[in-house]
């Protein structure tokens, strides 16, 4: 089942990056600035003459006419919108796609525990479930790695989520990888050794960990395959 995508992305030419939130495209032989709606470092999709698809936006409080939300790697399609795993885990949750998720209904979407928010608080037969969805876009060898760049807040989540489970609740992390080249998962030791040290930890201490790629069109977005992980210090 593919989940619809906004229409109208128009192709584009990469052509620099002056900060994580800001590219510059070439359209039509124009240069626009156009919004990055991911501020991991992308620096191995986003470089000088990458093909880009970027979406056109509207309204006067607007910085920016242009969002750049996918870029070619080859014939790979990749979303690089941090926001849209959100939505899409939604659309896969309230259509029963996700097999290990059967039965689940979403009982609240960010959801505040203490001080963390969750993307979403899932409930089956009196049981709870917390879970966070996180975006992944490297892939390197076909292994797909997170993050690619210092996650602060990633790892005060998976700490949270761990430190969450009790009888009645369990946690989960489920990593989107918003392309379909990928055939398996490692956190990058050697971009956040914290954050793969404390998701390592929070697995060995009962945190669910799910990994699905995804396949991209312009115009749509389906559910690829559930790939295996390996957390061992020294892969990533």
């Amino acid at each position: 089942m593919k989940m619809p995508l906004p229409p109208g992305l128009m192709e584009a030419e990469f052509i620099a990056r002056p900060n994580r939130f800001l590219s510059q495209v070439k359209i039509d032989g124009k240069i626009h600035d156009s919004h990055v709606p991911d501020p991991g470092r992308l620096k191995e999709l986003l470089f000088p003459g990458a093909r880009v698809l970027v979406e056109p936006k509207s309204g006067s409080e607007r910085k920016t006419k242009f969002a750049t939300v996918m870029v070619y790697s080859g014939q790979e399609l990749i979303s690089i919108n941090s926001q849209l795993p959100n939505k899409f885990v939604r659309f896969c949750l309230d259509g029963n796609l996700i097999p290990e998720f059967s039965g689940w209904r979403v009982k609240k979407q960010e959801y505040t525990l203490g001080k963390s928010r969750f993307d979403f608080l899932l409930e089956k037969d009196g049981q709870e479930k917390l879970l966070e969805v996180k975006s992944a876009t490297l892939v390197e060898e076909g292994v797909a790695r997170f993050p690619d760049a210092v996650t602060a807040r990633g790892t005060k989540h998976v700490n949270h989520l761990v430190d969450s489970i009790t009888p009645e609740r369990s946690a989960a992390v489920l990593f989107i990888v918003q392309r379909s080249d990928a055939n398996s998962f490692e956190p990058h030791w050697g971009r956040d050794p914290k954050f793969a040290k404390a998701l390592k930890a929070a697995v060995e201490q009962g945190l669910e960990l799910l990994i699905y790629t995804t396949h991209l069109e312009p115009d749509a977005m389906t559910l690829g395959s559930s790939i295996p992980f390996n957390l061992e210090l020294g892969n990533g």
